[in-house]
């Protein structure tokens, strides 16, 4: 089997390093919350990127976009949990401060993503 094309994607590489980086936080957290909160926001993590390779796979517009929208789904559900983990201090600022830039830079390439499909579904259909 030849390499995925969803690889080449850079929202996806961008999403597997969230994901990474969320994994690495939370395997430090102690058993309670790493089986509580932290199972949840890497579960939700990794949808982002689940959601994409699924999307791309579809082979369609409507297929893509839909998955397309469940990754930017996961990427709230993400926020949700990351700040239910600094409420609860199980983050420190400076973690979410590292955080940011990456929750921020997917949600730009996710709405960019998307709007390229829109374009692309458009000029086939033109």
């Amino acid at each position: 089997m030849s390499k995925p094309g969803f690889l080449a994607l850079r929202v996806y590489r961008l999403s597997e390093k969230f994901a990474d980086a969320l994994g690495r936080v939370t395997a430090k957290w102690p058993e309670f919350h790493r089986n509580t909160v932290g199972e949840q926001l890497v579960r939700a993590a990794d949808g982002i990127g689940a959601n994409l390779a699924a999307g791309y796979g579809r082979g369609t517009y409507e297929g893509n976009r839909r998955h397309v929208l469940a990754a930017r789904a996961a990427l709230y559900e993400t926020l949700h949990w990351l700040r239910r983990a600094f409420r609860r201090k199980m983050l420190a600022e400076e973690q979410i401060e590292k955080l940011k830039p990456l929750v921020d830079e997917l949600g730009r390439r996710l709405r960019a993503y998307l709007r390229k499909l829109g374009e692309a579904a458009a000029a086939s259909n033109g």
